[in-house]
Parts: C-alpha cells; sequence; structure tokens
C-alpha cells in the first residue's frame, strides 16, 4: 500500500487536510503520554483505491530552539519513507524562508511531490497561490482543506502520481508473513541477523513498491515464511534515531505488508510511549502480535516474580488485548530465539481458525443466556443465534439480536473473552459484529 506524507510549517492545515483525507474528525487522545493519536496516521480511500496517510506535524516538538530543526529531520524522514509527499503552503501567510528551505530538501528528493497551496478561500486567494512557482516544485495546487474546496482534483492528481508504486502481489500466497518491529535500539536487526544468520538459505528478495525491497524468503529449520524487512535494516539512516517520528514511520509500512507483528521491547528500559505508538499501529491494522522482551539476558533479577510484573505491566498498557504471548529472549546470545519463530507461526495459524456454527452456538449461547446484555431504557436485548464469518482477514463473529443498536462496547469485550476462553486465539485481534436477527 502507497504511503503519502503530508508536510509543512506550522498552521498552514496540515491536520485539517489529514481530517479530511481521512474522514475523521476529531484526535483521540489516550491518558498514556505520547501514545498515537488518530491524526498522525490514517488510511484515504478514492476512486476504490486505498493509499495511507502519515501527517507529520503529529510529531512536532513545541519548543522554539529545536523546533525548525526537528520538523527539517521529519521532512527529511518523509522523503526516505513516502511514496508521495504533499507540501503544504499557506496563501494567506505567503512565501516565507521556511518553505524555501523544505522546498530544497523535496527538489533533491526523487520523489513524487504535490505543492498544496491551502487557505484558498476566494478567487482573489486563486491568484496569491501562483507565488509558489518560485519553489521550483511545479504548479501549486489551490484547495481549502477547511472547506473541501479542489480536493477532489487534488486526489486525481494524486493517484495519477501514485500509479508507478506496485502493490505488493507477487509473493507466494498462503506463506506466513513476519515484520519484526520496535523503537530504535530495542533490537530489532541483531534478532534478524539472528534468524537469517550465516548459512543464508535466503530463496528471494522481492520488491514490494518501486523504492524497496520488502520480503525475505526465510526457509530453514523446517520453517517457511516472509520476513518482512522493517527497513532501514539494509541502509544507513540520515536522521538522528532519537526522533520518535522516525521509527514510527519507518514502522508503517512493514506493519501494513505483515500477517504477524514481533514487537520487540527492550528489557533495560520498560515498555515505552514509542512502544505503544507502535503496538496501536498494529493494532489498527488488525494484525496478531508476539511481544519479544529482548536484552533479557543483561537482567540481573531473572526470577518468575520478575517476570511475572514484567509481563502484567506490558498487558496492563496494552489492555483491552491482553491476549498474546510474551517471550523473554536474547538476540545477542540467541537465547529463545528458535521459541520466538514457533510462536509467531503458531499465532499466525490462530489467526486462520476456523469454528464450526453448532459448536459455536452451543458454547455461546447457554453462556449469553447467564450474562445477556444489560437492558436499556426498559428494553431486553436477546440474542439467538451467532456463526464466524467466512473468508476474512481476522476471526470474525456475527451475533444477531432482536435491538443490536444497543449492544455496547463493554458487552462485545464480554464476548470476545468468552470465545478467547474457549479456542486458541492467542496473539489474534478478533472482530465482533452484532446485526439485526
Amino acid at each position: 500500500m502507497a504511503l503519502v506524507a503530508i508536510v509543512g510549517r506550522p498552521n498552514v492545515g496540515k491536520s485539517t487536510l489529514f481530517n479530511r483525507l481521512t474522514k475523521t474528525r476529531r484526535a483521540i487522545v489516550s491518558d498514556e503520554a505520547g501514545t498515537t493519536r488518530d491524526r498522525q496516521y490514517g488510511k484515504c480511500d478514492w476512486n476504490g483505491k486505498e493509499f495511507s496517510v502519515v501527517d507529520t506535524g503529529g510529531w512536532v516538538v513545541n519548543s522554539d530552539d529545536i523546533f525548525e530543526d526537528a520538523i527539517r529531520k521529519q521532512v527529511i524522514v518523509a522523503t526516505e519513507e513516502a511514496d508521495l509527499v504533499l507540501f503544504l503552503v499557506d496563501v494567506t501567510s505567503g512565501l516565507t524562508d521556511w518553505d524555501e528551505d523544505v522546498a530544497a530538501i523535496l527538489r533533491r528528493s526523487k520523489l513524487p511531490v504535490i505543492l498544496v497551496a491551502n487557505k484558498v478561500d476566494n478567487n482573489d486567494q486563486y491568484y496569491d497561490s501562483y507565488e509558489f512557482y518560485k519553489l521550483g516544485l511545479g504548479e501549486p495546487q489551490p484547495i481549502s482543506s477547511a472547506t473541501g474546496s479542489g480536493t477532489g482534483d487534488l486526489l486525481d492528481l494524486l493517484m495519477e502520481k501514485l500509479q508507478g508504486v506496485k502493490d505488493e502481489q507477487d509473493i507466494e500466497e498462503g506463506i506466513p508473513r513476519f515484520a519484526v518491529v520496535g523503537r530504535p535500539n530495542a533490537g530489532k536487526s541483531s534478532l534478524i541477523n539472528a534468524f537469517i544468520g550465516e548459512e543464508r538459505h535466503i530463496v528471494t528478495d522481492i520488491a514490494g513498491t518501486t523504492r524497496d525491497s520488502i520480503y525475505t524468503r526465510y526457509d530453514k529449520f523446517g520453517f517457511d515464511f516472509y520476513l518482512v524487512d522493517t527497513a532501514g535494516i539494509r541502509r544507513k539512516n540520515k536522521v538522528t534515531e532519537d526522533l520518535e517520528f522516525y521509527s514510527v514511520m519507518r514502522s508503517i509500512r512493514s506493519i501494513e505488508s505483515s500477517d504477524v507483528c514481533i514487537l520487540m521491547i527492550d528489557a533495560t528500559r520498560g515498555i515505552e510511549a514509542q512502544d505503544m505508538n507502535i503496538f496501536q499501529l498494529i493494532q489498527k491494522n488488525q494484525k496478531s502480535l508476539v511481544v519479544v522482551v529482548n536484552k533479557w539476558d543483561l537482567v540481573e533479577d531473572k526470577s518468575q516474580k520478575a517476570i511475572k510484573f514484567f509481563e502484567d505491566a506490558i498487558r496492563n498498557r496494552m489492555a483491552p488485548f491482553t491476549d498474546f504471548p510474551i517471550i523473554f529472549a536474547s538476540a545477542l546470545t540467541k537465547q529463545r530465539i528458535f521459541k520466538v519463530l514457533e510462536t509467531a507461526k503458531e499465532v499466525y495459524l490462530n489467526r486462520k481458525v476456523k469454528i464450526g456454527t453448532t459448536k459455536l452456538n452451543e458454547v455461546m449461547l447457554p453462556l449469553i443466556e447467564a450474562t445477556p446484555p444489560p437492558s436499556i431504557k426498559g428494553k431486553y436485548i436477546k440474542i439467538k443465534y451467532c456463526s464466524q464469518l467466512p473468508n476474512t482477514q481476522i476471526p470474525s463473529f456475527v451475533f444477531y439480536a432482536n435491538l443490536p443498536q444497543y449492544v455496547k462496547e463493554p458487552y462485545k469485550r464480554f464476548l470476545e473473552n468468552k470465545i478467547r476462553e474457549n479456542w486458541q486465539l492467542t496473539g489474534s485481534p478478533i472482530n465482533i459484529f452484532i446485526r439485526q436477527k
């Protein structure tokens, strides 16, 4: 799937354009500091074609002394990782030195760039947009992200420029795709090197996009799967690795291209905000999850009590999704590396589980009868029948009720937990739908 980055100086309307493209209206903010807000990453669908959008403004540090430097780094990362850049400028404030600075970076990159003149709300401002021809990035596309004026033409042009980006279809179907993801320095490269080792049995490197080869076939020790490159394993990064934006941008493509994500957490640092950012990307894309606590060899207290404390801390942060395996390993000493592969394979198979309708009803209906959905406004909700939907990416279940609109999220979680208690679905996300019977 193509990745489009929106760049531009503060207050030019990046988030407003992002919200319009992704059809979202508000950022969902967690209590946890630094967790991913929805305005930073989303999907856009135009004329039946889907692509991912990243709003670089979500990572801006609100401090004047490092402000411009942080944004400049984000522009560089965007040009390295995205397939196309939307460069937003503001007709109401005109051309600035900062716009020229960013334009210079974008001209040097070989990436398709669309120059977008935002806040064009009347005919006079339409002519004001011609000033941005000076940036040397072609014709400015006049739009108003607040009203939506001109965004249709912008999307048509965007789809035209994305035609050169291939979807990753030329890989063998039915073979699991594993991505190793995590914050910088958590040990991703070490784990992948431990996997492939010196006696490589790599069959092919398959280009997933025109810019990058993302699939490596791993075929040894009885395993056969594609390792999804987390980009940056092969090439030296040009920006400092302490930038949170960098690790998230690098993770998006590999998460989208995988079936199972192996999330690396540094045992010496514990679970951090960046780990939560990446976890939420995995959830948003409905990918299966294996958590690997790496560098376990460096931890002094390896008692069962310490392991239990660590596990509880991880599951508490990632709640309500807590049904996933956690492995304590060391990529450097290769401790439990084989266990990581075995578990990832099991989690992939859990993703494919099919439950017969008769068996599902036999187990679930008595549980529902014992704990029915709470009545709302004096109306009693009755669930009479359930089944698993066929041909879905992840296990998806539909429950037929007389008043589906009154079944709220906590009860859906109750149904999910009961399914997990009775069938082996560890690591796999589940969809629960309530429909009119």
